[in-house]
């Protein structure tokens, strides 16, 4: 939880997410737990992967 609040208040791509949602007239909370889901996710493939997180990473399946 503190990991996303962080995370929204701090500049960049998921600070851009949650208010662009919240503008669209969703729940706060429901988007803060998006927010959540998007780093548990992105700490995840990293531990998976064993690399570095690269937020320029494109999957070559795209």
């Amino acid at each position: 939880h503190l990991g996303a609040m962080s995370a929204i208040r701090m500049n960049g791509e998921l600070q851009d997410y949650y208010r662009r949602k919240v503008a669209e007239g969703k729940n706060k909370m429901l988007v803060l737990n998006a927010v959540r889901n998007k780093l548990i996710h992105r700490v995840c493939s990293v531990v998976h992967r064993q690399q570095k997180y690269d937020k320029n990473y494109v999957s070559l399946l795209a």
